[in-house]
């Protein structure tokens, strides 16, 4: 119910707020769901909401629950309530679902066979525990990391189940079969350590108002009122743990955006808001539309793109500020062309007065920053890599260059030590340190040292044999640097020396990224003659990025990026096989493809005055050179909502892109409406190419047509060899 009339006189810390914002604050009474929009005002309508309960006796501080995502948050609530209702708000429960599960978990810890002053374990010491339970069981940890399991056990505990409960769930086909047995055994490990990990802390709070009736109704008893935040990301275990606790007050407040929800893949549920009417009888939504943040075309455009998708619960955000600029949609030729335009245009925004930390570039796959970092450091450009190094500076990318700078220069001992045993080869600190003695002693790096040692008998065999493999492989690798391109010698290198499968075999979050950005790294390569002049290039970019000002423009995923806003975003690589990223399609499916599409609306709604989205007809995928499609969800954009810039010679200098300047615009059999009337169906068949005539590629230049078919075509160029192109992107020489 709203517990504030409508003739009364609103009180301060109530007037500012727009009619949905004030009923979603006063509507005290029951379970509801706020679906606040991008740019809503959703976090002054939790700090209004907790205020006004507490401003208007509904409840005391110590009555209220309020969930936050992150610390950051939590930290940020907290003042902001403090500013308005002061030091009574250190009574809250305001915290993370973590946090606020380990303050009852501490309270009750006996019921879950713990102490209370039990351990929080973090990630490394998890993963150490089932890598001796695989030891205790005779479980080859090679066949069966223990990370792979660890991930296993997580996601159980993230869908709220125990090892009784988890039935003929198809992961636990795992280790041989034993998964089941083995999270049984991690589960009574962690109780003789009186230990537990983050997910537990949910689970043990579970299984306790599950058991213990009289401690649910203790809490029953001091939630009055519940709010919690970000509720498109909660999984099934934060969902159960909030329902369970909300079922007698049932004055549950939800504030969520079931088109912001990206984190499936992590374990959320997108789900649990959509069905929330269901679960909670009664419940009232109210929408949150009117935006703050963006411009009339970019919500639009947003709007139109979300609209696409059939699971939602549907708003249209819109806002008070009409007009401003459209968004750009701009094809390019390829990957260094899409920098080199982004990067012309932050100068020109630099130049116009704007500074560089309003705008910000973010792409969906991490490998993507490289060519843009390369860009900015050549024109001066200061950047910063939000939520993860830059490029160059990530741990797969150095280990990578570590092997190389050895191949180069044999005596680069730190380049030796950091990938000796990485991946793991059985070289331990003890041998390292017997590497390290022989080479002081006699003078000599450490490469040197182990060429010597091998011929000894100082090491234990299998110590010995290790070092001899390593001692080998740099030997073969040199001699392959005369004869072999240095990209392949690259690529050689990692898949020999097990690098490569390292991470295919890592079962955590990040592998797939790693992996795509060892690729990027070989595909880089390709620009610099040899390998010496490569690494050369990385020392310098590495120098120049050392000192940094304050005010630089920002690089992030689309992941990243949440929650964050900026005057000018650019949205590059909307292409098919990129963005919707393949892994979320062959992995979900149509639910894949819309939580991607969630993903480009999130993109679009971080902008409040410019959007620029960028498609490249060609992109280096994997080393090797593809035509590209647009993004399906470039054809989703509401034509009056964009402005296509694309002038003649835009993808090159030959005639045919002249005439043709957004040939591929359409997705599939489809053509996009941006440019109806404008474009050439994609892979249309020309018959005027056959084996034997010389042609020209923008990219490869000239060479001659070996075979033709289905609109592809197969060349040898004269200085790139043998390579895979469509015949719309070459023409007759």
């Amino acid at each position: 119910m709203n517990t504030m009339p409508e003739s009364a006189a609103l009180p301060a810390y109530l007037a500012n707020l727009n009619p949905p914002q004030l009923d979603a604050v006063t509507s005290t009474e029951g379970p509801l769901l706020v679906l606040a929009g991008a740019g809503t005002g959703k976090t002054r309508v939790l700090i209004t909401r907790v205020c006004h309960l507490m401003v208007t006796r509904k409840a005391f501080a110590g009555q209220i629950l309020a969930v936050t995502f992150t610390n950051k948050a939590a930290a940020e609530m907290r003042s902001r309530i403090a500013a308005i209702v002061g030091d009574s708000v250190e009574a809250m429960w305001l915290g993370t679902f973590h946090a606020l599960a380990a303050r009852i978990l501490r309270r009750h810890a006996e019921h879950a066979g713990l102490k209370p002053n039990f351990t929080i374990l973090d990630q490394d010491d998890q993963i150490r525990l089932i890598k001796q339970l695989l030891a205790a069981e005779n479980i080859d940890d090679k066949k069966w990391p223990a990370r792979v399991v660890h991930h296993v056990i997580e996601r159980w505990k993230d869908r709220g189940l125990t090892p009784d409960k988890v039935g003929t769930d198809p992961s636990g086909e795992i280790a041989g079969g034993r998964a089941v047995e083995l999270y049984a055994m991690y589960q009574e490990r962690l109780k003789t350590l009186n230990a537990c990990d983050f997910g537990d802390l949910l689970l043990h709070n579970l299984t306790i108002f599950q058991t213990r009736p009289d401690v649910l109704a203790e809490y029953h008893k001091r939630f009055r009122y519940m709010l919690v935040d970000e509720y498109q990301d909660t999984n099934v275990a934060q969902y159960m743990w909030l329902r369970i606790l909300a079922q007698q007050s049932r004055n549950l407040c939800c504030v969520g955006d079931d088109d912001q929800s990206i984190y499936g893949w992590r374990g959320a549920e997108v789900g649990n808001i959509l069905r929330f009417e269901k679960d909670f009888p009664g419940a009232k939504i109210v929408r949150l539309e009117q935006n703050y943040r963006s411009s009339e075309h970019i919500l639009a455009a947003a709007s139109g793109l979300i609209a696409h998708n059939r699971a939602r619960l549907g708003k249209t955000l819109w806002t008070a500020e009409a007009g401003g600029e459209r968004v750009t949609v701009r094809p390019v030729w390829d990957g260094e062309q899409e920098a080199n335009f982004v990067a012309d245009e932050i100068e020109n925004l630099q130049r116009a007065g704007e500074k560089l930390g309003d705008i910000a570039i973010l792409v969906r796959a991490g490998f993507q920053t490289r060519e843009f970092e390369e860009r900015f450091i050549t024109l001066g450009i200061p950047y910063r890599v939000i939520g993860g190094p830059r490029f160059y500076e990530r741990e797969e990318i150095r280990d990578a260059i570590a092997y190389f700078r050895v191949i180069v220069q044999p005596d680069d001992d730190l380049a030796f030590e950091r990938i000796v045993n990485k991946p793991r080869r059985g070289i331990g600190d003890a041998t390292v340190q017997l590497l390290q003695r022989l080479a002081r002693a006699r003078g000599m790096p450490l490469l040197a040292a182990a060429e010597t040692i091998v011929t000894t008998d100082e090491l234990k065999p299998a110590a010995r044999n290790a070092v001899r493999r390593v001692v080998e492989d740099f030997a073969r690798w040199r001699g392959q640097v005369e004869r072999a391109h240095h990209a392949e010698l690259a690529a050689t290198v990692l898949d020999e020396s097990g690098y490569t499968r390292m991470w295919q075999m890592d079962k955590s979050p990040e592998k797939d990224g790693k992996l795509e950005n060892l690729k990027e790294l070989v595909a880089a390569l390709e620009e610099y003659d040899d390998l010496p002049a490569f690494l050369e290039h990385v020392s310098l970019v590495m120098e120049n990025a050392e000192a940094a000002p304050a005010d630089m423009t920002s690089l992030m995923t689309l992941h990243a990026a949440k929650g964050l806003e900026f005057g000018t975003v650019f949205l590059p690589g909307w292409e098919e096989g990129l963005f919707p990223h393949p892994r979320a399609l062959d992995d979900k499916g149509e639910d894949g493809l819309e939580e991607e599409r969630r993903l480009a609306h999130v993109g679009l709604t971080r902008a409040r005055r410019r959007a620029y989205v960028t498609f490249a007809a060609n992109r280096r995928i994997h080393g090797m050179w593809q035509s590209s499609v647009p993004s399906r969800f470039v054809a989703e954009l509401p034509p009056d909502r964009v402005d296509v810039k694309s002038e003649p010679g835009l993808w090159g200098d030959g005639p045919q892109f002249a005439h043709e300047p957004a040939r591929s615009f359409g997705y599939g059999n489809r053509r996009s409406p941006l440019i109806e009337g404008r474009a050439t169906e994609i892979g249309g068949r020309r018959s005027d190419l056959s084996p034997g005539m010389r042609v020209f590629h923008q990219k490869f230049g000239y060479g001659r047509v070996v075979a033709t078919e289905s609109g592809k075509l197969e060349v040898e160029f004269e200085h790139s060899g043998l390579k895979h192109v469509m015949e719309s992107f070459v023409e007759k020489a």
